[in-house]
């Protein structure tokens, strides 16, 4: 920030007398450029400055030790709004009115004391307009520095947090899974219906920020090799700050219900810094209402994302109405979904908040921090989560059941060796070998041999030798037996299926399985029947059950 210096510099010589005289500091030089050193000696003086600021009003100090709890800035419209405006008026008005005087807000007796300035500073999304105090009165207010912030908000009333919704380390598992379908090339999907549960896009994004993929979303051998195979605790804590750090993951045009239109650029770094700021003042272990920790935040730091005139020249739109939420009072709307998504969506899913619903099926009222908060959010990798110590179950159908605690990098590796059937109850993953997966599995280099390997040391029992057996032969003579349904046309005579087989139908038939009998190619029925009837035939399609 500015020094005291830069501040006064430019200002008049009555506005520099009318410093001194609310200083108690006598100016008797006749123009600005001489008054301004004398003034400066006056006002570094560290026991002046707690005197004027000790006979401050309390609105007053507590605008400064604001400023001073947000590194010594703050927006000038967020300044404005919470401590009062400025009357703008010019040196004549100044001097006939005596606003110092009278002054009707803090803002105005900080100002005519020098006390704070008003700048453009350079910010990541350009310059904006601030109130500051001037950095070298800073480390003369000791008093104001110590000053304990507030916390944000209320505890939650007991029927607010009537049903917890604890964080858990499920992501871990999800991040499994969408690996496998990545480096597979299957369709990423919705990992359950619930409404907290994370979505598979962000799921990738979030894997994408901890290093995990490459710019094709393709998982990096490497590193994701080190992060199935490192403990829960490490795993959780990667993700935790790929997100924390990340200038890309843009909370805001993931919010659900609203829609970012146009080439403005918001900070997503900056806004998420500021709210897990106002999150660390929560105290731990208690629930805290959802709705008044926002309002705390709308009081204190509204303009954390959106300032002056940028809440018009962001064009951001309500899915729901299809209007646009311009304007500081639509505020609630934006910056209030936007703080909402980030408690329910990314430290939820997480594991850095718990969260609490008056009833099973409502949403979220209150949160706390989870058991894991502080370890996760300072950089160290938390206690208390699961052992991967589970073992493959083998059914006698071919089918494989692995329990949620069954090592991540062993249960991707058998994701990509073999079909993937639903999940079973309790995180039960399920899968089948078969000789389409395996032929997947060939072309990204796996063979069955280094299946049967994982198998016999994370297998529950030893491996069946017929299971062995079927996959050697497969490895060495491919696939031996097929089953598959088809659509087969029986015809009364041979004469009939001959004159179809030399028509321009004819391509439309498969194998003949009979004299009377051939197989149709898939999605030509219709095209059969047709030529049939221009030779005379009447047919029908039968489906059987």
């Amino acid at each position: 920030m500015p020094d005291l210096i830069h501040n006064l510099q430019g200002r008049d010589i009555g506005f520099l007398r009318i410093v001194a005289r609310l200083w108690g500091l006598e100016l008797n030089a006749p123009d600005a450029h001489t008054a301004l050193p004398l003034l400066l000696s006056g006002l570094l003086n560290p026991p002046l400055v707690l005197e004027v600021v000790e006979s401050l009003p309390h609105a007053a100090q507590a605008a400064l030790a604001a400023l001073v709890q947000r590194e010594g800035r703050i927006t000038w419209s967020e300044f404005v709004r919470r401590f009062g405006a400025l009357r703008e008026m010019g040196p004549g008005q100044r001097d006939r009115r005596r606003p110092y005087e009278t002054p009707t807000s803090p803002t105005e007796i900080l100002w005519y004391r020098g006390l704070i300035g008003r700048a453009f500073l350079e910010t990541s999304s350009g310059p904006q307009e601030f109130a500051y105090i001037p950095d070298d009165l800073v480390p003369l207010l000791p008093a104001l520095q110590a000053e304990t912030p507030i916390p944000p908000g209320r505890p939650a009333s007991p029927l607010e947090s009537a049903h917890p919704l604890p964080a858990t380390d499920r992501i871990l598992d999800h991040a499994c899974t969408m690996l496998a379908a990545l480096r597979l090339g299957r369709e990423p999907a919705q990992f359950d219906g619930s409404p907290l549960a994370i979505p598979a896009g962000i799921l990738i994004q979030l894997l994408a920020e901890a290093g995990l993929l490459d710019k094709k979303g393709i998982p990096l051998p490497e590193p994701a090799r080190a992060f199935l195979e490192a403990p829960r605790a490490a795993a959780l804590l990667s993700l935790v700050q790929g997100w924390q750090t990340s200038r890309k993951f843009d909370e805001l045009r993931l919010v659900p219900g609203l829609k970012c239109e146009g080439e403005w650029q918001n900070d997503p770094l900056a806004a998420r810094k500021a709210i897990l700021v106002h999150l660390s003042q929560v105290p731990p272990a208690t629930w805290w209402n959802l709705n008044a920790f926002i309002g705390a935040i709308h009081e204190r730091q509204p303009d954390f994302q959106r300032s002056a005139g940028e809440y018009d020249a962001w064009f951001i739109r309500s899915e729901a109405s299809g209007e646009y939420l311009r304007g500081f009072a639509r505020w609630e709307d934006v910056e209030g979904a936007l703080i909402r998504f980030v408690l329910s969506g990314p430290l939820f899913w997480l594991g850095i908040i718990d969260l609490a619903a008056p009833a099973p099926d409502a949403a979220p009222t209150a949160f706390r921090l989870s058991t894991w908060a502080t370890d996760l959010l300072s950089g160290k990798a938390p206690s208390g989560l699961r052992k991967e110590d589970g073992t493959i179950q083998l059914r006698s159908n071919g089918q494989l059941r692995l329990p949620a605690q069954t090592p991540r990098s062993v249960r991707y590796q058998i994701a990509r060796f073999c079909a993937w059937e639903p999940a079973g109850e309790g995180l039960e993953y399920r899968y089948r070998i078969t000789p389409s997966s395996l032929e997947t599995a060939r072309r990204q280099g796996l063979r069955p041999g280094q299946l049967i390997a994982l198998l016999r040391r994370h297998a529950s029992a030893p491996l069946m030798p017929s299971l062995v057996q079927a996959l050697e032969h497969w490895d060495q003579q491919g696939a031996q037996i097929y089953l598959e349904a088809v659509t087969v046309l029986r015809v009364d005579s041979p004469e009939i299926l001959a004159e179809l087989r030399s028509s321009k139908a004819a391509r439309f038939l498969g194998d003949l399985l009979g004299p009377t009998t051939v197989i149709v190619r898939p999605g030509a029925q219709e095209k059969v029947l047709a030529a049939l009837a221009e030779m005379g035939y009447l047919a029908e399609l039968t489906l059987s059950d």
